[in-house]
């Protein structure tokens, strides 16, 4: 199992326990993480799931796609560091990660 820490909108902080190869935005809907809507159910049409990923999991969490670079460019609260939590498979590498949810527009 791999854990992860959520901190919330509100700056709490959430530990969960997720298994290798489920996206992060579905070990967050399980663990009811707030902020996680995931409206599109992981089809990576909608950024409910909007995260940041600090830089020292960069390289762990994989290269951007197209699709999902194009979503997050209509996002208001974009960081450097913004990534679609769906688009993130859960891999022993991000053992430790700590999230941030954003707030929203």
């Amino acid at each position: 199992m791999t854990t992860i820490t959520f901190i919330s909108p509100e700056k709490k902080n959430l530990t969960i326990s997720a298994k290798a190869g489920v996206t992060l935005m579905d070990a967050a809907v399980e663990n009811d993480i707030p902020g996680i809507d995931a409206d599109c159910e992981g089809g990576c049409a909608c950024a409910t799931c909007h995260v940041l990923i600090p830089d020292t999991f960069k390289n762990a969490v994989g290269a951007m796609e197209e699709d999902e670079q194009y979503l997050l460019d209509f996002l208001d609260n974009r960081k450097k560091n913004s990534r679609l939590s769906c688009q993130i498979k859960i891999t022993d590498k991000l053992d430790g990660m700590i999230v941030t949810i954003p707030e929203t527009g």
